[in-house]
């Protein structure tokens, strides 16, 4: 009911204020009826972006989201697949039928839609290349094949031989088909909560008691490749991130305990310098052996 050249960051202020207390349309269980930050986030910036536009073809003088003050983010605490228990779990995978997938989603870190769009056509096994170039979405029930949601999804990802074997087995299982994952049910696109509810099976079956989401596998996957030395630029890479900034933002608690690795090293590199540049101290004189002149020789 707001026209344009009357918006104000007070309105818009207000906005994000209900929208916290009480934004959710449709409540779940153990859900209250505010929006996250997460959320309040998303509509900001989504404001921003369409103001911005506005005040570039002089609808208005000036952007009101400039001076917002917004809530800051929920840090959720990360949580992955325990290194030690990866095994076990795939032994799960595999006897489930699914291990070329599940595999290839802890090698990869693919998003779930976009793991589950993949078609035989986007792998390159001789050069051991996979494209991503599309993603699996549920709309108003049915499942739809889209473009990814930006451009930085776009993307060629490398694999390991051990990864391209595996995709090429499963393939095998199903020559005709041009989906790499099919659904056995349906031989069409696999459904993401199907997906989701295999991992949780996976996870009970395997005695992981930690909580680990489908997504979580993304996240186990850029744990272990920092962990493993891969840099910070190659993986935003792989991952799909926008921005090599909002990687490091990400995975902070993997970076920071690296740091802290880099400065002990430093610190024992320093340390071991100055020790090898530091002069022994002279002998100290013997005692005793000062020689006396007699008086009357002085001189």
């Amino acid at each position: 009911d707001i026209k344009l050249k009357k918006l104000t960051t007070r309105h818009l202020q207000k906005l994000y204020k209900e929208l916290l207390e009480s934004g959710r349309i449709h409540i779940g269980k153990n859900q209250n009826k505010g929006l996250s930050t997460t959320t309040v986030h998303s509509v900001h910036l989504m404001l921003h972006c369409a103001l911005d536009r506005a005040v570039k073809e002089r609808l208005i003088p000036y952007n009101p989201c400039e001076n917002c003050r917004i809530p800051p983010k929920d840090k959720k605490e990360m949580t992955i697949l325990p290194p030690e228990k990866i095994g076990r779990y795939l032994q799960e995978a595999e006897k489930y039928g699914v291990l070329p997938m599940f595999y290839l989603e802890l090698s990869s870190g693919l998003r779930r839609g976009e793991l589950l769009a993949l078609q035989w056509e986007d792998l390159n096994v001789k050069e051991r290349i996979l494209t991503v170039n599309k993603q699996v979405t549920r709309m108003e029930g049915e499942l739809d094949v889209t473009e990814p949601k930006t451009k930085n999804s776009v993307r060629r990802v490398a694999l390991s031989q051990q990864a391209v074997d595996l995709l090429v087995r499963e393939h095998e299982q199903h020559p005709d088909s041009p989906i790499l994952f099919p659904s056995p049910r349906t031989g069409g696109y696999w459904s993401p909560d199907a997906v989701s509810r295999i991992n949780r099976k996976l996870l009970k079956s395997a005695g992981i008691e930690e909580h680990v989401r489908f997504h979580d596998l993304r996240h186990t996957f850029a744990t272990m490749a920092i962990s493993s030395g891969v840099d910070v630029k190659t993986l935003s890479s792989m991952l799909g991130h926008f921005s090599v900034g909002f990687t490091l933002d990400t995975y902070t608690h993997i970076t920071n305990d690296m740091q802290r690795g880099a400065a002990e090293k430093i610190g024992g590199f320093m340390e071991s310098v100055t020790a090898a540049n530091t002069p022994e101290p002279p002998d100290p004189p013997e005692q005793n052996q000062c020689k006396v002149i007699p008086f009357e020789k002085v001189g």
